[in-house]
């Protein structure tokens, strides 16, 4: 009833309008709302209005209201603000998380291998705040506004302009209209205990919705005869539904605005109220649903907009409007300014970003090299601000925060193989010499993990490394023949390792490298073939490293591969061979030099929004033909990593060796909701094809099968699986919790 209302109140209106061409054309304005992920909904409204050819002369918004109004108010249609939503990770871009693509190679193989960080500082573990920094809403919208980059009156964009902020410090409205337009759009988003505060004017400002949500007045004070009022916040809670501290604050926050509100919905001619209370603020998973709602309710009020247009074209006989293509422009950079740094200097900063000035540069290469500075986790942040010299040129001014030096770190693991562990971290920078990443894990629990290492950048724009260490890995493996247990060992392996590696880019890393093994055997369970001692080897070797993958739990697309070609000497054996608990005089284990070649590659792609194809190739290959069953691959488990390891679904660890192997896995994943994930795994698997049969199964072929049920929990993956392989004949389990060491 309201609706037809509205709209018979606006065909008169068009009427009496067509009837007066003397008068002046009436201004429009619009006013667009906060709400978080809700305020997607008002780029329907936007892609109506287009439709109608309805031009719009002034906007005023708040939050996320505020983000869409700028992006239409310097140029962007409605439709290309929708368009936008694809390229956007939100996970990423509502968190403090490092995208994985943008980590440094040397960085990759660490990121996340605990489940929970604290700076040391001043011999001290200080607890974070929580609060979310921005780096890469801030790097989104200086892509987004580039080419606004030189407009500090908000006036002249080609739709006038207005954003609200709250002062924190005495909770007054604050009007942004003028200055850097990310820095405005920043603070008018910043909801409190949610995202930091923004700096501005010696104030510190949040989101504006605390004190008006819905900025009618403000459009009206601009100028606007008419006004669109686009609303998605639904307003106060009712009682039953504050049931938690978080509520009540929620609620006393919202008391000003709610008053406001008041007086600001009588002001506006067309009011469309979209609550969609199915949804909240953070419903950014929803995106595609949400712009949906908003698409249709823009087509109800299409034809209100396009009375309204049709008549004012009318009266000043002016043409249809439609909003012009957004060119992604290059600005010239003469010079350059780093503000911020303490540790760090100017001259690294600019060299790890790889930046030259006296260049031009557009939005997304200047993001890129952002992130390839971010991505060596020196800094905790890393904004930018264009100056204006001269048409297309500008200087630039980095301001960077950078990280504490040294982090402590922590986790939990459990599978079968390993047991229960708890796993910690100490990570420094610059602790031995400049441009270094040192750091110590131990995993302590029901088997033993050491890892040391020192890395060391080198070169101009750090794109080369030497790699120095030490790692300990004490377990018990079960022993199997022919798929049956028939005993278990203890291993204890070590290796003292240094590589020399180049990585040009943020995907592929390259290098060569030598490592001293040392490994100790002797019996858990006495088996009928065994052996007791230990041996030695060096092992040189070239290595290729490959990582595009998007995230690292649950990837839905990229490719990662892991491959090493060496060559195996100086085997220095003194063990003893058992046959039934007999010494076996002479043994018949072969220490000969042998090379070696490992492969391992895996590939995801994602279907849609719910499934995702993944595919992992295997291959291992000892080019002896005397082989060693203490060289061989081991085969089995799904997830983790040991010495010589073969995953294979539907076999425990180790439950299979052998000399040569070659292994494919095909999968599917879906996800049926937020952090579930259900998973079916199909692989086959040959080997002993490139050498004499010289393993723990008979069978040459292998075929298995698993179904993992996970969930993404927020100290890391619970994963319970249960598989099968046709020639075992047996159905097994496997279960894991945590971040693998």
């Amino acid at each position: 009833m309201k609706f037809c209302l509205t709209l018979f109140c606006y065909i008169i209106f068009s009427l009496n309008l067509a009837g007066q061409e003397s008068q002046p054309r009436p201004k429009i304005g619009l006013t667009l709302s906060g709400g978080g992920a809700k305020g997607l909904a008002h780029v329907g409204i936007l892609k109506a209005i287009d439709s109608a050819g309805l031009k719009v002369d002034y906007i005023t918004g708040t939050s996320m209201g505020a983000i869409v109004g700028a992006l239409y108010a310097i140029g962007y249609s409605g439709q290309e603000i929708e368009n936008l939503r694809k390229d956007i990770d939100f996970d990423i871009l509502f968190s403090n998380n490092v995208p994985l693509q943008t980590l440094l190679m040397e960085e990759k193989d660490q990121y996340s291998r605990f489940a929970i960080e604290f700076p040391f500082i001043n011999n001290k573990i200080r607890f974070q705040t929580g609060l979310i920094t921005g780096q890469e809403i801030n790097l989104k919208f200086s892509e987004l506004f580039f080419n606004a980059y030189d407009i500090r009156d908000f006036n002249q964009l080609k739709i006038p302009f207005k954003c609200m902020a709250t002062d924190l410090e005495t909770g007054d409205l604050v009007v942004l209209d003028t200055g850097n337009l990310i820095t405005a759009l920043r603070a008018t988003m910043a909801i409190p205990s949610v995202f930091s505060a923004v700096a501005r004017d010696n104030k510190k400002l949040v989101d504006g919705g605390l004190v008006r949500n819905f900025p009618v007045k403000n459009v009206k004070e601009m100028g606007a005869d008419i006004v669109i009022g686009s609303n998605v916040s639904t307003g106060l809670s009712k009682i039953d539904k504050i049931k938690n501290p978080v509520d009540v604050l929620l609620q006393m926050a919202f008391f000003r605005d709610a008053n406001d509100f008041k007086e600001e919905l009588p002001l506006t001619d067309i009011y469309i109220h979209m609550p969609m209370e199915e949804y909240n603020t953070g419903s950014f998973g929803s995106a595609k649903e949400i712009l949906q709602y908003g698409v249709e309710t823009g087509m109800q009020y299409y034809p209100i907009f396009k009375k309204l247009a049709d008549s004012i074209n009318a009266l000043k006989n002016e043409p249809v409007v439609t909003q012009k293509d957004v060119i992604d422009k290059a600005v010239f950079i003469p010079h350059f300014t780093v503000k911020g740094l303490r540790k760090t200097t100017p001259k690294f900063f600019v060299h790890l970003m790889n930046f030259d000035d006296h260049k031009p540069y557009t939005a997304a290469q200047i993001s890129k090299k952002i992130r390839r500075a971010y991505g060596s986790r020196y800094y905790a942040s890393i904004g930018y601000q264009l100056a204006p010299v001269a048409k297309d040129t500008a200087n630039i001014i980095f301001t960077a925060e950078e990280n504490p030096n040294t982090y402590v770190k922590a986790g939990l693991f459990y599978n079968r193989l390993r047991g229960i562990n708890v796993n910690l971290n100490i990570t420094s920078r610059d602790f031995i010499l400049p441009n270094s990443r040192s750091m110590v894990s131990v995993a302590l629990g029901e088997s033993i993990q050491i890892e040391a290492e020192h890395l060391q950048y080198l070169g101009r724009i750090k794109n080369f490394a030497f790699v120095t260490g030490f790692k300990l890995d004490n377990l018990q493996i079960d022993a199997y023949q022919n798929f049956e247990k028939n005993g278990s060992y203890n291993q204890n392996y070590s290796q003292t390792f240094l590589n020399f590696q180049t990585s040009g880019n943020n995907k592929l890393a390259t290098g060569i490298g030598t490592v001293f093994e040392y490994i100790r055997y002797s019996p858990a369970i006495h088996a009928v073939s065994e052996v007791k001692g230990r041996f030695t080897n060096f092992k040189s070797y070239v290595f290729l490293k490959y990582n595009t993958l998007n995230q690292i739990f649950y990837p839905t697309k990229g490719i990662k591969i892991s491959t090493e070609l060496g060559q195996v000497y100086n085997q220095e054996p003194n063990l003893v061979q058992f046959l039934n608990e007999v010494p076996v005089v002479p043994s018949t284990l072969n220490f000969d030099n042998f090379a070696r070649f490992s492969f391992d590659g895996t590939i995801y792609s994602e279907i849609n929004k719910r499934f995702t194809f993944f595919s992992e190739l295997q291959a291992g290959l000892n080019f002896t033909g005397t082989p060693n069953v203490l060289n061989n691959f081991q085969i089995g488990g799904i997830n983790g990593s040991f010495r010589n390891q073969v995953r294979f679904a539907g076999l425990q660890e180790a439950g299979v060796n052998s000399s040569s192997v070659l292994a494919l896995q095909l999968g599917l994943r879906f996800n049926p909701g937020n952090n579930i994930y259900i998973s079916g795994r199909i692989n086959g698997l040959v080997k002993n094809f490139a050498t004499k049969r010289n393993s723990t199964s008979s069978i040459d072929g292998l075929s298995g099968y698993a179904v993992t049920f996970s969930y993404k929990t927020p100290i890391g993956p619970l994963e319970v699986s249960a598989m099968y392989c046709d020639q075992s004949r047996k159905l097994g389990s496997y279960v894991l919790f945590g971040i693998p060491f």
